[in-house]
């Protein structure tokens, strides 16, 4: 099958034939339909994070059951379904608890060195980026990276759901449990971003602030529900909040992760309020406090990983509140392209009205 390979750090996404191994054990392989571009794998592509060269990525995939390994039972050839990166054993306390992303054997997801690998060149064996290397024509894949949706789902729309809308829907929606009526503030109208809007918008929250700095993003982001939206380019962003929340907002979202933001989103926060670091600004991005000043204002801090997400609970869920007109997803599809135009794909998110790019062609 053809795949878009990765042979060395640094090195451009290439479109090679590869192997694939048949299904073993609780493994699904999926005709890949989609696979989305997302910022972690071209930071793997880049810096070389993630496990060994050569490597094929591709984390966001939706596609259809081809085949399934013995101790399958929840999918059967020709079911639709949506990968996430949560990888989780199932049997942890963590597991047990519902507390997926913080699994305590996420490789038991993935075989073991003795077996033989899902994924190979020539013999040589790839590393399967995040469990699921959706950059493929085929993918094999843990039953637990997978959830099923309707088959009226749109396969550019349905990829996107396994990474960026339960990171930026699951923050508002699971990890910050926001309430009907209460205020948030969302820092950086990107693709995540704009899925926060929409979690909140769900959750019934009565203002939706959000920053960016730049005018395309933050027109976008009131068609997905933002009630106000600030250009902190040209204007102070936490005086603007203050303002509008006379003190303070109880939950302000940064999807951005730089330093400045980071400082931004403490000063917008309200007294007993919390900031939610879900953005990567880069390895050297930190936030120095006051303890004292934090401790009397009872602020709080909180990382989010993949919005807490239980991936079988909530990508059906966020496919059927887009089947019933409740979630957007088709403005996150600014662009479909090839397999082998993924390096011209990532380039294209450069441009600020490009939300996400979507593989859909897999060139068979």
């Amino acid at each position: 099958m053809k795949a878009a390979v990765v042979n060395e750090a640094g090195a451009p996404f290439t479109v090679q034939e590869i192997q694939i191994a048949a299904p073993i054990g609780s493994e699904v392989l999926i005709d890949v339909q989609a696979s989305g571009l997302c910022h972690s794998d071209l930071s793997a592509r880049i810096f070389g994070i993630g496990g060994a060269f050569p490597a094929v990525f591709g984390h966001e995939v939706a596609g259809i059951v081809a085949a399934v390994g013995p101790d399958v039972t929840e999918f059967v050839p020709g079911d639709h379904v949506v990968g996430s990166l949560i990888q989780s054993c199932g049997e942890c306390l963590h597991c047990l608890a519902g507390d997926l992303v913080n699994c305590e054997h996420p490789e038991r997801t993935e075989r073991s060195a003795e077996q033989e690998p899902r994924l190979s060149l020539d013999g040589q064996a790839l590393t399967q980026g995040m469990a699921l290397g959706g950059f493929a024509q085929q993918a094999l894949i843990h039953a637990r990276q997978l959830a099923k949706v309707p088959e009226d789902l749109p396969w550019a729309q349905a990829a996107l759901i396994g990474c960026g809308v339960l990171t930026g829907a699951g923050a508002v929606l699971n990890t910050a449990n926001v309430k009907q009526g209460e205020t948030v503030v969302i820092i950086g109208a990107g693709g995540v971003g704009l899925n926060a809007i929409s979690g909140a918008v769900v959750a019934g929250a009565t203002r939706i602030i959000v920053t960016d700095i730049e005018d395309g993003k933050l027109e976008r982001a009131k068609r997905f529900g933002a009630t106000h939206v600030i250009n902190s380019a040209n204007t102070d962003p936490v005086a603007a909040v203050l303002e509008l929340t006379d003190g303070g907002a109880p939950h302000v979202f940064d999807f951005v992760g730089a330093a400045p933001t980071l400082k931004q989103a403490i000063g917008m926060v309200e007294q007993g309020g919390t900031m939610y670091i879900i953005g990567i600004g880069g390895p050297t991005a930190s936030l120095e406090i006051n303890a004292l000043e934090f401790l009397v204002g009872r602020k709080n801090i909180r990382t989010v990983y993949m919005g807490h997400s239980d991936m079988k609970r909530d990508i059906p869920m966020y496919a059927e509140l887009y089947r019933q007109g409740r979630f957007n997803l088709d403005e996150l599809v600014s662009k479909e392209i090839s397999l082998s135009q993924i390096d011209e794909g990532y380039e294209s998110l450069k441009d600020g009205s490009i939300a996400r790019v979507v593989v859909t062609d897999l060139e068979r």
